[in-house]
């Protein structure tokens, strides 16, 4: 193949979302790559992406980081569409079909969003978010701690510290209390 012919199957290179089985994603990403090498086709197939982000979590007290899959069920593939593309990505394992478009057209998704969900990845990675979304004025319960067994209104959030200020009733006065987020639960 000449330069210019690998420059235009290089343009023509689109994005296109893949239905794959829940939780199978990392799988089909795996696949698609090892038929992609078997076939011969590398020129029509570029990047193949799994939406994730890193998230924070506590497990017996102790702060994680976990992948999270942002798009469960989705595996995002750019390729240039033909025949033999279409076929070799259908009939991958775990490769449910194609979203969007006829069914035997999917229709691509736009170069913005995919660099918004790039994004996204770049962001999860940088500065992991909390598995936990807490609000204030959410009520929790205390337990752990001099507090346990004790229900309060969160007051402050503070996601960097992993702390919460929570507003915790003691012999009728409201008391502002500074916890971790793993000695609180949901109420």
């Amino acid at each position: 193949m000449t330069e210019q012919q690998v420059a235009a199957a290089a343009s023509n290179k689109r994005w296109y979302v893949v239905h794959a089985y829940s939780g199978m994603e990392k799988a089909v990403e795996r696949n698609l790559k090892e038929r992609i090498e078997r076939a011969g086709m590398q020129d029509k197939f570029g990047r193949i992406l799994v939406p994730t982000e890193e998230v924070v979590e506590l497990k017996n007290g102790k702060k994680a980081i976990t992948e999270r899959r942002f798009f469960p069920g989705y595996v995002l593939v750019e390729m240039v569409l033909d025949d033999d593309s279409w076929h070799l990505v259908k009939h991958t394992s775990k490769v449910t079909g194609f979203v969007g478009g006829a069914r035997n057209r999917p229709a691509p998704i736009s170069e913005a969003e995919v660099m918004k969900i790039v994004n996204q990845m770049q962001e999860g990675v940088e500065k992991p978010r909390p598995k936990f979304e807490w609000t204030v004025g959410e009520v929790v319960r205390v337990k752990d701690g001099p507090f346990a067994d004790f229900n309060g209104a969160i007051e402050e959030v503070n996601y960097d510290k992993s702390k919460l200020r929570v507003s915790v009733t003691i012999f009728g006065r409201a008391t502002p209390v500074e916890l971790d987020f793993g000695q609180v639960e949901k109420v």
